[in-house]
């Protein structure tokens, strides 16, 4: 099942600064067409933000991976059969579904299947897969699983929206604001994004505090050294976790999947919650 159509790709540059890409599974990432974001925080006035912790060095991505490894688990999986593979061999290894090599370490209290999503808020692709993602977790989703949220951070773009996430999660407003944040860039693409850094900064302030966010307090936070570590984290994750597009999906660290592998956004939702299964069964 194909993606959204590209007719209802909303104005996602922000005076001027990308156009980004569509790949037919999702957004996909651009290198060339943006400048890196400055290494420094940006900062409404002229304080500057705390060192950011330092981070080991990331594991390979799963393209970069040793490739014998990685057909050889691949294998193992498709071997398998349909039985065990997964519940009812609904879904092929290979195919549906790939596993990441080595796996990677999750975030989740032990007991939980973490499932992460990797999205961004300029993607139309991700937020046509929202009411699905929102209903799985009101109705479907297994109480033993947890959704776990991480931004793209390949360019400027990214990196301001991921920054202005993290952010909201850090004031304890992921769960109430995320969807009007969403909404609001997919009907005004420069809703978040100014010229430059600092007018992206502000035009997120702004809206913050018309959301009853402090402005002072949200511009204290952006720069924060959890927020910072939190930005380092994602892009060390997303490159482990090889991802070039989204939305894209990990599943306990171990597989990676997408709409278009599922075959759709309803299917996905039921790979991922026998996914998820089947990793609480282990």
């Amino acid at each position: 099942m194909s993606n959204i159509s590209l007719t209802r790709l909303p104005g996602l540059v922000a005076s001027g600064i990308i156009a980004v890409g569509l790949l037919a599974s999702g957004c996909g990432k651009q290198p060339a067409a943006v400048q890196p974001a400055p290494a420094a925080p940006v900062t409404a006035a002229a304080t500057p933000a705390a060192p950011v912790a330092s981070i080991p060095p990331p594991a390979p991505a799963v393209a970069d991976a040793d490739t014998s490894k990685a057909d050889a688990t691949l294998e193992n999986l498709t071997q398998l059969s349909p039985q065990d593979q997964l519940p009812g061999g609904r879904w092929q290894a290979g195919k549906n579904y790939k596993p990441i090599v080595p796996a990677q370490p999750t975030s989740v209290a032990g007991g939980k299947v973490e499932v992460v999503e990797i999205f961004w808020f300029g993607c139309p692709h991700c937020y046509a897969l929202e009411p699905y993602l929102a209903n799985w977790q009101k109705s479907s989703k297994p109480a033993f699983v947890e959704l776990v949220r991480i931004p793209v951070t390949w360019q400027a773009p990214h990196k301001s929206h991921a920054r202005f996430f993290y952010t909201l999660q850090a004031l304890g407003h992921e769960q109430d604001l995320f969807a009007k944040a969403f909404e609001g860039v997919q009907k005004n693409g420069d809703l978040l994004l100014g010229d430059d850094d600092a007018s992206s900064a502000a035009k997120q302030a702004k809206w913050a505090a018309s959301q009853g966010i402090d402005a002072d307090e949200f511009m204290r936070t952006y720069n924060s050294f959890g927020v910072n570590a939190s930005l380092q984290r994602a892009e060390q994750l997303t490159r482990r976790y090889g991802v070039t597009g989204v939305p894209d999906f990990v599943v306990n660290g171990k597989y990676v999947t997408d709409v278009g592998m599922a075959g759709g956004q309803a299917q996905l939702i039921q790979l991922l919650s026998d996914l998820a299964a089947s990793e609480k069964r282990r």
